[in-house]
């Protein structure tokens, strides 16, 4: 029985024994996943693909803050329960190790321009 652990996990940080960022993932049966990019739930059939189009090693931390705004954007527009307020986090070595940046919104859905869709 899954109930209430229907959840899947991504962590980041820094691996202990060879000081490398780390990226991991473990699903609610214990399977566990280390990439370069993750995506659980609806982002995992939305945000995946246009991670693997467009993600590249030598990302600076611009691009990739701008490659996750792409991602949740799109999701956000796919999904109708969604909430356009997301924060991002940045893991890094250091005393406290993370740095997470203030809540923002996407996109408001009713800045839309509709003036040429109909």
């Amino acid at each position: 029985k899954f109930d209430p652990y229907w959840n899947d996990l991504v962590v980041a940080g820094t691996d202990s024994t060879t000081g490398k960022p780390f990226l991991g993932m473990i699903d609610k049966i214990g399977t566990t996943i280390q990439e370069n990019f993750l995506a659980t739930g609806y982002g995992g059939y939305i945000a995946l693909p246009l991670l693997r189009e467009k993600w590249r090693p030598d990302l600076t931390e611009g691009e990739a803050r701008a490659l996750l705004e792409d991602c949740m954007k799109v999701l956000f527009f796919r999904d109708c329960r969604a909430s356009s307020r997301i924060q991002l986090a940045k893991a890094e070595k250091g005393q406290d190790g993370t740095t997470a940046a203030a809540t923002f919104i996407v996109s408001d859905p009713y800045d839309l321009d509709m003036t040429g869709a109909w």
